[in-house]
């Protein structure tokens, strides 16, 4: 009996989910899902070929699991840059941040500066 690929689909999976914050996780969502239907089409056309089509239709269920959590975090990452008008409001709103951080220097807000003079942005 042969066995269905199933790693790949939970690593793709699990990269999705630790991914979901920058909003790059969807992909790796996106290709576990594909694998693990395709991997099932073998599966459904001789199930007697393959001795792990169960753990295969778990695989499937966690890269949907991964997949809604990925595009939840692509949708954030998306609503996050939604809110600035331009390059220059969030670079304001950035030195705001940093600048009631007391563990931050001066030092280190200067390159922020720098890349609002860059900008052309008027702090």
């Amino acid at each position: 009996m042969q066995k269905l690929n199933t790693t790949a689909v939970y690593i793709l999976s699990v990269v999705g989910i630790l991914c979901c914050c920058i909003g790059l996780g969807t992909i790796a969502a996106i290709i576990a899902l594909i694998i693990a239907i395709n991997q099932l089409k073998k599966y459904e056309a001789d199930p007697s070929l393959y001795s792990n089509g169960k753990a295969m239709k778990n695989a499937k269920v966690v890269a949907i699991i991964s997949l809604i959590i990925s595009v939840i975090g692509l949708i954030s990452v998306i609503a996050f840059f939604a809110q600035f008008n331009d390059t220059c409001e969030f670079i304001e709103w950035y030195i705001d941040l940093a600048e009631q951080n007391p563990d931050v220097t001066q030092e280190q807000l200067q390159p922020l500066y720098d890349w609002a003079d860059q900008e052309g942005c008027a702090l």
